[in-house]
């Protein structure tokens, strides 16, 4: 894995977290603020499931 690989997947990133804030503002606010609410162990389960998906899809892109 090269720097400019890195590079670019830290760009997708950030298109894609910034897409929703973009163009639903007001939504994305609401969602926001109910995660806020949420208790921190679904909050962990939601971003444990988040880090698994994404090493499978590297996984079946290599």
């Amino acid at each position: 894995m090269t720097s400019s690989t890195i590079i670019l997947a830290f760009a997708l990133m950030l298109i894609v977290e910034g897409l929703f804030p973009f163009v639903a503002p007001d939504r994305w606010r609401q969602s926001f603020r109910k995660i806020t609410e949420m208790p921190s162990g679904q909050i962990r389960f939601f971003g444990l499931a988040a880090v698994l998906l994404g090493l499978i899809l590297m996984l079946l892109a290599d």
